[in-house]
Formats: C-alpha cells, structure tokens, sequence
C-alpha cells in the first residue's frame, strides 16, 4: 500500500503496532502455557490484563483520528514465536528455561518500546496530541514491563552466584 503523506504514515504504523499488540497477547498466551515457574506465570498473567487495556487505548486512539485499523503482515510475530518454539524446545534444564522466557520477553517488549517511540514522535509530527498522551501511556506500560522483567533476571542471577559462593 503507497503512503502518500505523514497521516497515512501515522495510521499504517498505528496499524502495525496495534497489529503487533494483538499478536503480543497470542504469544504471551502461548508462552505462559510453556512456563512453568510460578512467578513467571503470574506476571504473564497480570500481561495478558494490561494488553487488554493496551488494545483499548489504541482502539480509542484510533476513534480518535477517525480512522480504522488496516491490515498489516504479522511475519516478525511470527518469526519470533517459531523462533522462540524451536529454541526453547532444545533447553533441557528448568532454570535455563526460565532464564530463557525471560530473556524473550525482554527482546518483545523492547521492541514494542522502539515501535512506542516512533508511533508517539510520529503523532506529534501529525498533531495528534491527544492521541500522543494515549500511546505514551501505553509506553509506560511496555517500559513497567520490561523494567519488571529485568528484575526477575537479575534476581535469578543473584540467586545462582550466592548458590556457587555457598
């Protein structure tokens, strides 16, 4: 599809961020079903709750502009959860598993947050504030996130080292 100016350009990538975001709740869904760590579990289900919310911002974003999604390929999503099936199906040990979600999550969400920073650069360029304020939200949300995931890491990490110490 042409994009012939900084509006079609604002919705095509509205359009693949709320597109992704779909897909991000497949995925966390089937990652959850492979978890087995309790913890893990439980955030990815406090997700699954905050992507409903997510989906909802940009609907209303959308509502906003008064515009309609338009369909968008999902071949990176896709790519990434046969990646991640193939992958995690190879690691043998419990704790390398859990290490391993983790470390995708991650790699998810920090790519949602570039695909964020762009999308809100992109709606004050068009002079869509309002809808700016909207995705910045939903920024935060990716950010708190990422920040939460990193923690769990780290605090396998301490784990393991006070473990070898011991």
């Amino acid at each position: 599809m042409p994009v012939k100016n900084p509006k079609e350009a604002f919705v095509y990538l509205l359009s693949n961020v709320r597109q992704a975001q779909e897909r991000t709740t497949t995925i966390l869904d089937e990652i959850s079903k492979v978890a087995q760590h309790p913890e893990i579990k439980e955030a990815l289900e406090a997700r699954h709750f905050v992507n409903e919310k997510i989906l909802s911002t940009l609907d209303e974003a959308f509502k906003m502009i008064g515009e309609k999604p338009m369909p968008i390929s999902t071949r990176l999503q896709e790519v990434f959860l046969e990646d991640f099936r193939k992958e995690f199906n190879e690691i043998q040990s419990p704790e390398a598993k859990r290490l391993f979600i983790l470390a995708k999550l991650i790699h998810l969400f920090h790519l949602r947050v570039g695909e964020y920073v762009a999308l809100i650069a992109a709606a004050d360029m068009t002079g869509n504030y309002g809808v700016g304020v909207l995705l910045e939200s939903c920024l935060a949300d990716k950010l708190a996130f990422a920040e939460r995931t990193r923690r769990a890491l780290r605090k396998i990490a301490e784990v393991r080292i006070a473990e070898k110490a011991a």
